[in-house]
Parts: C-alpha cells; sequence; structure tokens
C-alpha cells in the first residue's frame, strides 16, 4: 500500500478544500493506505486556531481533526506560517509544530505527496 502526506494551503472558510482533504483522507486509510502527515501551511494553519469559533451548519472541523487524529495520523502545523498569523504555537490542541525542512522530509520520503489549495 502507498505512503501519503497531504498539505492543506487554504482557511477554514474554504469548506470545499477541507472537504475535498477528509474525504480523500477517508478514502485513503479505509483503502488500507497510510497518510504519514497532514501539514497545514499558509492559510491552512488557522485550522489549529483555538478562536476558532463555527456555526452549527457548518462543516464540523474540529471534530473532523479530531477524527484524522484518534486514527494516528499525524496532523502538523507550519511553525513559521503560524507565527506570522499570529497563532498561539504553545497551544494548538491536536497538532504539532512542525517546520518546512521537517515537510519536505516526510514529502520525500512518502510515495505521494498531494496538495489541498
Amino acid at each position: 500500500m502507498a505512503r501519503f502526506v497531504l498539505s492543506l494551503h487554504s482557511a477554514p472558510s474554504d469548506h470545499d478544500a477541507t472537504q475535498r482533504l477528509i474525504k480523500f483522507a477517508d478514502a485513503c486509510l479505509s483503502s488500507g493506505h497510510q497518510i504519514d502527515a497532514i501539514f497545514l501551511y499558509q492559510h491552512g494553519v488557522f485550522h489549529a486556531s483555538k478562536q476558532l469559533n463555527l456555526a452549527s451548519d457548518e462543516l464540523p472541523i474540529n471534530s473532523l481533526w479530531q477524527q484524522l487524529y484518534d486514527q494516528g495520523v499525524s496532523l502538523m502545523l507550519c511553525v513559521t506560517a503560524a507565527e506570522k498569523r499570529g497563532l498561539d504555537i504553545n497551544n494548538t490542541g491536536v497538532f504539532s509544530v512542525a517546520g518546512l525542512a521537517e515537510f519536505a522530509m516526510l514529502a520525500s520520503d512518502a510515495d505521494k505527496w498531494v496538495q489541498f489549495k
């Protein structure tokens, strides 16, 4: 089976990109593939914000991330992008803080890297 690394570059308000990533990740895992990491970059880092407050009729982003985390998927947050956008990198919930170098190493070791923008 294949090993994947995924990256999300768009903000939580872009439900389309988030839904595509979640559906892709679910399909990979249910098919027996491995997801080494999901890396939040650019505006994607806002998914890890503790200030994220979504209406009840919107995509339940926080619970979707929690489900992936519970399945053993490593959720990573770009430290530089997060700091530039004023996020508290000491309070990131299910996301671990990582740099682009760590992401690049994971992506180079994986069979496929898939971006969601």
